[in-house]
């Protein structure tokens, strides 16, 4: 194996526990691999970073200085020339460190079989004993390589709205601000300083889900040539669980698969498809909401092309700005088992405007309808399937003042209802659902018999007009029955569901009243497994009469 393999290889974290290392075990460079003065490629990244956005101000440093004229070309040259002999002399190290290192060898060789092959093997091939530099591992799955009707085309960046010359101005500064700070305010995970104080937790918890709970982490290639890092745990063994249906996890803007939501399904023993977005971690690419859906797309087709999994049997779960995610592919695959979003907002336009100067909201319509556009209650109209919503009762982030009623997963719900029962939801209808939605909804209930005529009234026009949305039941309704109907309705789709039968069960057994349910909680904890069910389905049945 050449030298410079080993010179230019990639960063080695850790070894996995197994038959040659029966304990897991972080990587602990010898003293000549210690002994080189490069930066590493993520502290690269942050030198080019700064330097990008400091540029003017270096530039217009060095040229006061002097040293950008013609009489400090061999000043320069001599610095240059020195910088180049450390650099050199440090590759040599490194090269000469790694290659007396026996883990490191290992990798490598591992590695270099792995690219040859151009896949990293099963759950049991070498290279996957090893947590390296994600940017060399080979690609396991690459969308662009499907034919035929399971292809989806590229999703590219667009204007929600037309380039005026009065606005031109405004176009203009807003344009420097996503690219600048912008979007990483918006997904701060995507921060490359943050990733490096969070590389410790994040090898721990990649660590824990291979040992603990036998995943196998893939690199999934998308329409527009980003990698994206996923991480798939099986359970379809488990006879006893619920491991026939695959749980695709949808992160927040600063979360991470490693140490997110994936601990809940994985915990009810579902098989779980965790995913980092574009620029998190081991993904590559920005997470534009271009990217992000591109990103979103590969991940799903790579578990129904590669892992095998019918559309009908996957669960979409998404956290906070991960229900952006977990909708556009929800409006792409309409047949999936569900939606399942937990502390959601309807648009971020909303949440980005009271965060910044009042004087800049002009500025900030504009880049987030323009260039960031993470509109849900938009995206929700464009799945039909079942969807359940979780609210924090206590979030601190999609809320003003940790206050309930501000909520913006109230507005969430209320854009799903009034879309799906437009002849229900009328002017009064939502306003009383908006009262209802300013407190937890657990200690409200509606009297049984009223229940059971409502849920008769919804199966019958199901069973006889189909469940295709937006669904035109109530027309003929009394301003009393629209109201009964709406307030159950909010049950059935904004709260927490317990687990449901999906098959037709007696009114009388349904108890939906225990359905309705708050989780009483800050918005970036945990979720319990308890508050993780399969959304509520409206039941159909052949000649179902009302009663």
């Amino acid at each position: 194996m050449s030298f410079l393999n080993y010179v230019f290889g990639p960063n080695l974290y850790m070894e996995y526990r197994g038959v040659p290392e029966p304990q897991r075990k972080m990587y602990e460079a010898g003293a000549a691999e210690r002994a080189n003065f490069l930066p590493t490629s993520l502290q690269l990244s942050v030198m080019w970073s700064v330097g990008y956005y400091t540029s003017p101000l270096l530039v217009t440093f060095l040229y006061r200085r002097g040293y950008l004229v013609a009489d400090s070309i061999p000043t320069l040259a001599k610095i240059t020339t020195s910088l180049g002999l450390i650099v050199i002399i440090s590759l040599v190290m490194r090269g000469l460190g790694r290659k007396q290192s026996r883990s490191y060898s290992n990798m490598m060789k591992a590695l270099v079989r792995a690219k040859e092959s151009k896949t990293a093997g099963g759950a049991s091939s070498e290279l996957r004993r090893f947590d390296i530099e994600f940017q060399a591992w080979p690609v396991d799955f690459d969308v662009k390589a499907l034919t035929g009707d399971t292809k989806k085309p590229v999703v590219t960046a667009s204007r929600r709205e037309p380039l005026q010359l009065a606005t031109l101005p405004c176009e203009v500064i807003a344009y420097l601000a996503i690219k600048t700070f912008g979007l990483s305010m918006i997904y701060p995970g995507s921060v490359k300083l943050l990733q490096k104080f969070m590389r410790p937790m994040l090898i721990s918890g990649r660590a824990k889900l291979i040992e603990d709970d036998n995943g196998i982490r893939y690199k999934v290639k998308t329409m527009d040539s980003n990698e994206i890092d996923t991480l798939f745990i099986d359970n379809r063994n488990d006879n006893v669980g619920n491991g026939k249906t695959l749980v695709i996890c949808s992160e927040g803007n600063a979360g991470f698969y490693e140490v997110g939501i994936m601990g809940t399904p994985v915990a009810l023993k579902y098989s779980v498809l965790g995913w980092n977005h574009p620029g998190f971690a081991g993904s590559t690419g920005t997470p534009y909401p271009h990217q992000d859906k591109n990103a979103v797309d590969a991940v799903v087709q790579f578990a129904i092309n590669n892992l095998g999994f019918s559309v009908e049997d996957i669960i979409l779960y998404g956290w906070s700005i991960g229900g952006f995610s977990t909708l556009y592919a929800a409006s792409v695959y309409p047949d999936v088992k569900g939606v399942v979003l937990d502390a959601t907002f309807d648009d971020v336009l909303y949440l980005a405007v009271p965060r910044m100067p009042s004087v800049l909201a002009g500025i900030v319509k504009v880049a987030i309808r323009n260039y960031c556009n993470l509109n849900n209650a938009e995206l929700a109209t464009e799945f039909n399937g079942p969807i359940a919503f979780i609210r924090r009762t206590e979030d601190e982030i999609i809320a003003e003042d940790n206050r309930i009623d501000t909520n913006r997963g109230n507005y969430l719900v209320l854009s799903v209802l009034k879309y799906r029962y437009p002849n229900i939801f009328g002017t009064s209808q939502l306003n009383k659902v908006k009262g209802l939605l300013t407190k937890p909804l657990e200690p409200y209930s509606i009297p049984s018999a009223d229940e059971k005529l409502c849920m008769s009234r919804l199966i019958t026009y199901a069973s006889d007009e189909g469940k295709s949305f937006p669904m035109h039941i109530g027309a003929e309704y009394s301003e009393e029955v629209r109201n009964l109907m709406a307030v159950f309705l909010v049950g059935l789709l904004s709260s927490f569901f317990h687990r449901t039968n999906r098959e037709l069960k007696p009114l009388s057994t349904l108890q939906l009243r225990k359905h309705l349910r708050d989780y009483n909680s800050t918005h970036c904890t945990q979720l319990p497994g308890e508050f993780f069910t399969m959304p509520w389905d409206i039941p159909t049945e052949h000649g179902f009469v009302f009663t």
